[in-house]
Formats: C-alpha cells, structure tokens, sequence
C-alpha cells in the first residue's frame, strides 16, 4: 500500500490518461470486479515520487504482482530486465496482439518480462478480451499506447 496521498487531481489526471484502462494488462476497470489502483511505477521504497509521470492506473492484480519491482529475469536473454514502464515506454515497441487480439505478445526482453511477472495473459483477462471483442470493446481502440 502506498505510503503517499495522492491528491484528488492528480488521480483524475492518471485515471482520465488512461481512460479506464490497466496501463499493464489493458483490463478494462468498466468491467473489473475489483477497483483499480494508483501505481507507482518506480516505488516508493526505490525513491519514487508520487506525481504523475511516475503513476500508471492498474488493476488490483498487475499492482499486487509487480509490487515493488522494476525487473524481472528474462529466460531467453538470461539477463535481469527493466519492466514496461507506462510514460516513458512505446506499447507498440513492446507488445503486440496475437491474430484474434486476446493475447499480448512480447516483441522485446522488456515486453516479454512484463508479460511474465505480471502474468498479462492470465485466463480471467483472456476471457474478458474475448468477451469485450464480440461486443466490439476490445481491443481498446481508445487507449493511449
């Protein structure tokens, strides 16, 4: 749980930048059954700051596994990795969607480490991708990648 308490402003700006969306997993909180959370992308306990280039909006599951880490070991480069970071990094240059657009892809060491600690293509989200597609909600057209 954050130590910091983030102003009412300041989570209408990361909440109204993400339109709704978990800026990791791409869950659509219209749809959770769980509120989303202020995350911190560089942790506090790692001197992150509580602004908003540091806050990515994340559903409940992507924030309890990401926790305080900012890597993750990647099996194919045999390397420790640095995580999708929401402002500084390009969804597109990371990730991308598999044929039916239920799963995302690693295209990279940092897309591919994500995806694993944060375990994006988890059954619960892969069936609320292939829900939200039949009644044309997915995927999100409107997110900010």
């Amino acid at each position: 749980m954050s130590k910091a308490n983030i102003p009412k402003e300041l989570r209408t700006l990361v909440e109204k930048r993400a339109r709704g969306y978990c800026e990791y997993c791409l869950a659509f909180s219209q749809f959770s059954p769980s509120n989303f959370e202020m995350e911190h992308i560089r942790p506090e306990v790692k001197d992150g700051k509580t602004e908003a280039n540091n806050l990515a909006l994340s559903c409940r599951r992507c924030n309890g596994l990401k926790f305080t880490k900012t890597q993750h070991f990647d099996i194919i480069s045999k390397k420790m990795i640095d995580l999708y970071h929401p402002r500084k990094d390009n969804w597109f240059e990371h990730f991308h969607w598999n044929e039916d657009e239920t799963i995302i892809i690693g295209k990279t060491p940092k897309g591919r480490v994500t995806i694993d600690l944060l375990q994006i293509n988890r059954t619960s989200n892969l069936n609320l991708r292939a829900l939200l597609s039949l009644v044309g909600l997915h995927p999100p057209s409107d997110y900010p990648y």
